[in-house]
């Protein structure tokens, strides 16, 4: 029988140590550490204290070799500074904080290449699974995700093609709801601003043109767009710009709350009576959008609850119990606020 490699010299602690201290088998630690929930909470504290005591770290490359998989989830969002896709991020981190799986994130700056390059380096560590943000990938992305051999889920958005699974909502039916809104409220010279044009945003546009033109509303002057990153002071901009071009703007719909705040500070430098003179919709409902002065009218969406549906999904399927539904719509609300309470 071959024993359990032990420490030598004072160096980094082994399961075998652990074993030693716990009084317990090696095979037992590994059992307690990999599936905590195959052993007895008496067992569990007891090689819990050995393992805190002796300062012990689990070697993720043996357990890959092991198991042919890393115990790793592979995240990929393109902004870590965003707080949208922040709290996509934290759901992922809190439903994972009690697992033995390890978080590698990636941030492919809203970059299909960057995407490409990350899901490469990210496929040749063989991580247990992978969530990523949107339903866009290039060609080549689409084929290493289906190629990964691992389960794969797509956040932040739905569609009718997923690579394995999906979980998010409609943009194109939130930026709809959040036009019509405009329209019941009695607005009609409702523009659109928009920055950083994403796929994402593109489509809370095509909402808003469609339930524009569904009331005889649409004109294209009324849409402003940039590439440019989005930011507060961008959105003060933007709307100088849209103003300049139809002096007649009633209404706003901002592809983000960022540039939804923004329209708002220049609303009030320029004397303009929010919601009598102009009513405001944001997208996203960030906490900024409850504590402004009036408070903004905002799409909200469950960003913290995809990224634990997606983990959730992911570890059924990484257990064989891979779910039925595939793609998980888990929708958005209109916050109705005083921006657009004429």
């Amino acid at each position: 029988m071959i024993k359990p490699r032990s420490r030598r010299g004072g160096g980094r602690p082994t399961i075998a140590d652990v074993a030693r201290k716990a009084g317990v088998g090696a095979i037992t630690v590994s059992r307690a550490l990999r599936e905590p929930e195959r052993v007895s909470e008496e067992l569990r504290r007891q090689i819990q204290a050995a393992v805190d005591e002796l300062g012990y770290v689990p070697d993720p490359n043996a357990r890959a070799l092991a198991s042919a998989r890393a115990e790793v989830f592979g995240v990929l969002v393109p902004s870590l500074t965003n707080n949208v896709f922040a709290e996509v991020v934290r759901g992922i981190y809190d439903s994972l904080s009690a697992s033995p799986f390890r978080i590698q994130l990636g941030n492919t700056h809203y970059s299909g290449l960057e995407e490409e390059r990350l899901l490469q380096v990210f496929g040749s560590q063989r991580p247990a699974a992978l969530i990523v943000a949107g339903i866009d990938q290039t060609p080549t992305s689409r084929k290493l995700l289906e190629s990964a051999g691992c389960p794969v889920v797509q956040v932040m958005e739905t569609g009718p093609d997923p690579v394995d699974m999906m979980v998010g909502f409609s943009h194109l039916d939130g930026g709809r709801t959040a036009t019509e809104h405009l329209i019941e409220a009695g607005y009609r010279r409702i523009g659109f601003i928009g920055a950083r044009m994403d796929p994402r945003s593109q489509r809370r546009l095509a909402g808003y043109r469609a339930a524009m033109e569904a009331a005889g509303l649409f004109d294209p002057r009324l849409v402003t767009t940039t590439p440019v990153l989005s930011s507060v002071s961008l959105g003060r901009e933007m709307l100088r710009d849209a103003l300049a071009k139809v002096p007649t703007l009633d209404g706003v719909f901002c592809n983000n709350d960022d540039i939804a705040l923004g329209v708002l500070f220049e609303c009030h430098r320029a004397s303009i009576a929010v919601p009598k003179t102009i009513g405001i919709v944001g997208f996203n409902d960030l906490d900024m959008m409850q504590v402004a002065f009036p408070s903004i009218t905002s799409i909200r969406t469950h960003r913290y609850e995809i990224g634990r549906r997606a983990v959730a999904m992911a570890l059924a399927a990484i257990a064989g119990n891979r779910p039925e539904q595939r793609i998980v719509d888990l929708g958005f609300e209109l916050k109705r606020r005083e921006s657009t309470a004429r």
